[in-house]
């Protein structure tokens, strides 16, 4: 926890930051490579997703923050955050894969989480039942809500 998450920074994400963003929405969907698709193909279907997922977080979550993560001076990550009067909900949170397990998305939720201790405001987020930041989740203090289905629901109450 030392270190190297002392120079990690966010900001808002802007057009130019589109192309890294596909490129870390691709890094997080690994069962893609399964089908074996040719590259044209594989990156098709990759855009839809991302620009169905982009869609779908724009009609739920219009007033979400998206960020850029930044250590130093490399993008690394991306969080999306939606603060409404009554609840924080932490929409989307990824990293790529060489900046995982690095303290880095424990660092920006221990931030999140100090907001929410702050504002007295409880933070919800939902996340695959594979996953592992869902351990996590858990250790940072959230709370399973709802796990009936293939994402589980968690709420962090401060």
């Amino acid at each position: 926890m030392g270190e190297s998450t002392q120079s990690v920074s966010i900001r808002p994400a802007t057009q130019d930051d589109q192309a890294f963003l596909m490129d870390l929405f691709a890094s997080t969907r690994p069962e893609f490579s399964l089908l074996n698709l040719p590259e044209s193909q594989m990156q098709a279907l990759m855009s839809m997703q991302f620009n169905a997922q982009r869609q779908q977080y724009n009609a739920a979550y219009p007033q979400a923050e998206s960020n850029i993560v930044w250590q130093d001076e490399e993008r690394v990550g991306r969080i999306l955050v939606d603060r409404a009067e009554r609840e924080i909900t932490l929409v989307d949170i990824a990293l790529l894969p060489q900046y995982r397990n690095a303290g880095i998305g424990s660092k920006l939720l221990r931030d999140l989480l100090a907001e929410a201790s702050l504002t007295k405001i409880p933070v919800r987020l939902h996340v695959f039942q594979t996953n592992p930041a869902l351990r996590l989740y858990e250790r940072l203090g959230f709370s399973r809500v709802n796990d009936q289905s293939a994402h589980v629901e968690m709420i962090f109450q401060p």
